[in-house]
C-alpha cells in the first residue's frame, strides 16, 4: 500500500483517534502502526475479531486489562541473564494476572455467545498462576521486597528496626538533656550517609567527639555522629548489607524463574497487546456509531449513508454512493464548496479502515472492497522551490499512479485536468479516464469541465454526479446525487443577487447551443429526480402507515385470540360444574339401588358398574363444553321407544306410560319416571324389539378402553416424537389425568430438549420436571396438566 496516500486522505488522524481508547501502552502501539491489508480473509478475521470483541464489550464491560505494561525490555533483560528489579518483577505478574482476568472475561461470554476468534487468543495465553504467586509473594506493586519474602529477610529487618530504635532513643536522651540542648543547632536526630547524625554547633564540636559527616552551608552546623553510638551505627549498616544481599538474592531467583518462561511470556505480551487493540477498535466503533461492512474483492463498493469519521456527527451530511457493479467510474461535477472533495475522501478513507479491520460510519447493509491499492490526487501540491506549477504537480502524481495502478485498484481524483487551458484540460482529462477506465479499476474524479458530463453519457460503465445545490437559499447542500450532472447554477445565482436582467440574458446569448442544451437537459433530470425523490418519500410514508396498520390488526387479533381462549376456558368450567352436579345425583341414585339390591332386589355388581361407567361417559371432552338444551314439548313418545333422558344426557327406552305426562324410562339397570318434555325421541321402537325388550332388557356396554399414563418415545426422532406427545396429551385430558410420563431416555439429551420445548408451549401443561430417584431420572420427564 502506498503510503503517501495516508496522509492524502488523513488515515493517521483515523490511527491516532483509535490509540486513545487502548487501556494499555501496548495496544496503543499497535493502533499507532495499523496498516490496512489487501488480503481478503485477513481482512474478514481482522473484522470478525473485531465484531466479537464489540459483542462482548456490550454484554461485560471494558476488557479487564488495566495495570499491564510493556514488560518486553525486562524479558530481554532477564534472557541474557541480568537481574531484574522488584518493579519489573511486579509488572510482569501484572501482566499474567491480565491474562488469566482475561481468560475468564471471553470465556464468560463465548458460552451463551460464541466468540470463536477471542476465545482460541485467550486460551493462547499460557498458565503462569504460580510464577505470578511467587512473585507476588515476594515484592509489591511500589517495587519493594515485602519481608515475608524469605525468612532469612524477616530476620534481618527485624534486627535493623531493633537497632533503629536504639540509635534514637540513644541520641533523643543526648538532644534531650539539658546540658546538651545549648550546644544543638536543633533539637532532632537525621540522616546522613545512612548514618544517624544530630546537628552541633560549630563551637561545640569538640564535646561530643565522633566523625562529621556533613556540615550546613553556612559552616555553623556540624552533622556529628557522637562516639557513644559509632559502634552502634557500625553494627546497623553491616546488617543493612546484609538486607542488600538477601534482597539481591531472592530477586535472582525470581529472575531466573521468569527467564525459564521467558519465551512463552513474550508470546503472552504480544497476544494481550493484541486482545487490547482488539478491544480497542470496538470501542472506537462504539463510539463512533460505526457498523461492520460486508467485505469483497470484486471491486464493489455500497455505502448506504455513509459519513467522513473525520466530520462531527451533529454536521456531517451522509452519503449514498454505488461503485463497481453496473458502472466503475462515477465523474462529479458541480461549482466549488459543495462537498465533492469531501465525498472523495470519504469514499478512500472508509476504504481504508474496512482494510484495517474497523468498522465503518455508515448504516447496516454497507458493503466495502479490498483493493490491492488505493491511489489518490487531492489537493495543491504545487512547489516553489521544484518549480512545479499546480498543473505539473497534479500531472507529475497522476503519471505516477498511471505507472502503478491495476485493475484492482481504487484511484481517486480531484479537479481532473484543471490548472491549464479548459479546451487542453477537459481533452487530457477524457484521455486519462478512458485509459484508467479500459483498465478496469475503480475511479472517482471530480471536475469543473462540461464536456466530460457528455462523456460520462456516451460512455457505458461511467456515471455521472453532481453535488446538490439550492437555488432558493444559495447554499449547497452537500448531498451527492448519482446519475445527475452538476449544474453552474451561475445565471440563477446571478438573478437572485440582484444582478439585472438584462445583463444576464446578454450572457446566456453569450453561451453557446450546445451548453444551453446540456444545461436544460441537466435541468430536467434534476426536475425527474425530485419527482421521484418526492414519489419515493410518499411511497416510503405508505409503507410505514401500512406496517403500523399491521402492527394494529396483529394487536387486534392477539386480543381476539386472548379473549376467544378465556370464553372457551369459562365454558369448560360451567360445563364441568353441570356434569359434576349430574353425576353427584347421579352416584346418589346408583347407591340408592345398591341398597335395594341389598335389601332383595339382588343386582348385580357388573351392571352398576356399567351404568357408573356411562354417567362417566356423560362427561364432556375437554374444549368441547356441554350443550345445555331448552325442554321442548311433550312429544308422541310410546312403550319400546329409544329415547334420550334431557336432565341426564343418558339413552334409554320406554318401558310403559304412567300417565298423560311421564313415562316409565330404562336406563341401565334403573327404571326411573321421567317427564315426557325431559324426552327427546331417537328412535322408534320395532314391534319385535318391543316384544324382547318386555321379556328383558340388555344395555350394550361400550369398549373399555385402557388409559396410558406414560409414553414411551425412546428411538423416535424429535418430529415423530412432538406428534406422539401431542396425540398421548389429547388422551391424557380427555382421561382427567392430572399427571403423566413422557420417556425419552437419556441420549444426547436431543430428544429430551425437543419434548420439553414443545411442553413449555402446550397450553394445557401447567408444569413439567425430570423424574425423581425412583421414576427415572432424567430420562423420563413429569409433565402436570392443568
Amino acid at each position: 500500500m502506498d503510503t503517501k496516500i495516508f496522509k492524502t486522505l488523513e488515515y493517521t488522524k483515523i490511527t491516532q483517534s483509535l490509540s486513545q481508547y487502548a487501556a494499555t501502552d501496548l495496544g496503543e502501539e499497535l493502533a499507532l502502526n495499523l496498516q490496512p491489508s489487501s488480503d481478503l480473509e485477513e481482512v474478514k478475521r481482522s473484522l470478525q475479531a473485531t465484531d466479537e470483541a464489540y459483542t462482548v464489550d456490550r454484554l461485560k464491560g471494558g476488557a479487564p486489562l488495566s495495570g499491564v505494561k510493556n514488560i518486553r525490555p525486562a524479558l530481554q533483560r532477564a534472557r541474557i541473564g541480568a537481574i531484574l528489579n522488584a518493579l519489573e518483577l511486579w509488572e510482569i505478574s501484572a501482566l499474567t494476572n491480565a491474562g488469566r482476568r482475561m481468560n475468564r472475561y471471553v470465556n464468560s461470554v463465548h458460552e451463551d455467545h460464541p466468540v470463536p476468534l477471542l476465545n482460541q487468543l485467550v486460551d493462547s495465553i499460557s498458565d503462569q498462576k504460580a510464577l505470578e504467586d511467587d512473585i507476588r509473594q515476594c515484592v509489591d506493586n511500589q517495587g519493594d521486597v515485602l519481608d515475608q519474602a524469605s525468612a532469612e529477610l524477616a530476620t534481618i529487618r527485624r534486627e535493623l528496626r531493633i537497632g533503629e530504635t536504639r540509635i534514637r532513643e540513644k541520641l533523643e536522651s543526648m538532644i534531650r538533656s539539658q546540658s546538651t540542648a545549648k550546644m544543638l543547632q536543633d533539637q532532632l536526630v537525621t540522616i546522613r550517609n545512612d548514618r544517624y547524625v544530630i546537628p552541633v554547633k560549630q563551637e561545640y564540636r569538640g564535646h561530643f567527639g565522633g566523625i562529621v559527616h556533613d556540615q550546613s552551608s553556612s559552616g555553623a552546623t556540624l552533622f556529628i555522629e557522637p562516639e557513644a553510638i559509632v559502634t552502634m551505627n557500625n553494627k546497623l549498616r553491616e546488617t543493612k548489607m546484609q538486607e542488600e544481599r538477601e534482597v539481591e538474592r531472592i530477586l535472582s531467583r525470581l529472575t531466573d524463574r521468569v527467564g525459564e518462561q521467558v519465551d512463552l511470556l513474550m508470546y503472552d505480551t504480544d497476544t494481550i497487546a493484541l486482545l487490547d487493540f482488539i478491544f480497542a477498535k470496538a470501542r472506537y466503533a462504539h463510539e463512533s456509531k460505526s457498523v461492520l461492512p460486508i467485505m469483497n474483492d470484486r471491486g464493489y463498493i455500497k455505502l448506504k449513508r455513509g459519513r467522513h469519521p473525520l466530520i462531527p456527527r451533529e454536521i456531517v451530511v451522509p452519503t449514498d454512493i454505488e461503485l463497481g457493479n453496473d458502472y466503475t467510474t462515477i465523474i462529479v461535477t458541480g461549482p466549488n464548496t459543495g462537498g465533492k472533495t469531501v465525498s472523495l475522501k470519504t469514499v478512500g478513507l472508509l476504504s481504508l479502515m474496512a482494510m484495517s479491520g474497523l468498522f465503518i460510519p455508515a448504516n447496516e447493509g454497507s458493503q466495502m472492497c479490498v483493493f490491492d491499492a488505493i491511489y489518490a490526487d487531492i489537493g495543491d501540491e504545487q512547489s516553489i522551490e521544484q518549480s512545479l506549477s499546480t498543473f505539473s504537480s497534479h500531472l507529475t502524481n497522476i503519471i505516477r499512479i498511471l505507472k502503478q495502478m491495476t485493475p484492482k485498484s481504487l484511484v481517486l481524483m480531484d479537479e481532473l485536468g484543471a490548472g491549464t487551458d479548459p479546451a487542453e484540460g477537459s481533452a487530457l482529462a477524457i484521455a486519462l479516464l478512458e485509459h484508467m477506465h479500459r483498465m478496469g479499476c475503480r475511479i472517482v474524479a471530480t471536475t469543473h469541465y462540461s464536456e466530460l458530463k457528455a462523456y460520462a453519457y456516451e460512455r457505458k460503465g461511467i456515471i455521472n454526479a453532481s453535488m446538490e445545490f439550492d437555488v432558493q437559499t444559495l447554499r449547497p447542500t452537500y448531498r451527492l446525487l448519482i446519475g445527475v450532472p452538476g449544474r453552474s447554477n451561475a445565471f440563477a445565482i446571478a438573478e437572485r443577487l440582484g444582478l439585472p436582467s438584462s445583463i444576464i440574458e446578454h450572457a446566456k446569448g453569450e453561451v453557446t447551443e450546445e451548453d444551453l442544451r446540456i444545461e436544460t437537459m441537466i435541468a430536467s433530470l434534476e426536475q425527474n429526480r425530485l419527482r421521484a425523490e418526492e414519489e419515493r418519500h410518499s411511497a416510503e410514508q405508505l409503507r410505514r402507515n401500512n406496517e403500523a396498520l399491521r402492527g394494529e390488526l396483529e394487536a387486534e387479533r392477539a386480543k381476539y385470540e386472548a379473549e376467544r381462549e378465556k370464553r372457551i376456558e369459562r365454558a369448560e368450567d360451567e360445563a364441568r360444574a353441570i356434569v359434576d352436579k349430574a353425576r353427584k345425583e347421579a352416584e346418589e341414585a346408583i347407591e340408592e339401588l345398591r341398597k335395594l339390591a341389598q335389601e332383595g332386589a339382588k343386582l348385580q355388581d357388573h351392571r352398576m358398574t356399567e351404568a357408573r361407567k356411562k354417567l362417566d361417559e356423560a362427561a364432556p371432552a375437554k374444549k368441547l363444553g356441554v350443550q345445555n338444551k331448552q325442554a321442548k314439548a311433550p312429544r308422541e313418545i310410546g312403550p319400546g321407544d329409544e329415547v334420550r333422558v334431557y336432565s341426564l344426557n343418558q339413552k334409554g327406552h320406554v318401558v310403559e306410560m304412567a300417565g298423560a305426562t311421564e313415562a316409565i324410562v330404562q336406563l341401565g339397570i334403573m327404571k326411573m319416571k321421567v317427564r315426557k318434555d325431559d324426552l327427546e325421541l331417537i328412535a322408534a321402537a320395532k314391534p319385535m324389539e318391543y316384544e324382547k325388550q318386555k321379556s328383558g332388557s340388555k344395555v350394550k356396554r361400550s369398549r373399555d378402553e385402557h388409559v396410558r399414563s406414560e409414553l414411551d418415545l425412546r428411538g423416535e426422532n424429535v418430529e415423530e416424537a412432538i406428534i406422539e406427545v401431542d396425540r398421548f396429551l389429547d388422551e391424557a385430558l380427555l382421561s382427567n389425568l392430572g399427571q403423566v410420563y413422557i420417556i425419552h431416555g437419556m441420549g444426547t439429551g436431543v430428544l429430551r430438549t425437543g419434548v420439553q420445548e414443545f411442553l413449555r408451549r402446550h397450553r394445557h401443561v401447567k408444569s413439567f420436571r425430570l423424574g425423581q430417584y425412583g421414576e427415572g431420572g432424567a430420562g423420563v420427564t413429569v409433565a402436570e396438566l392443568k
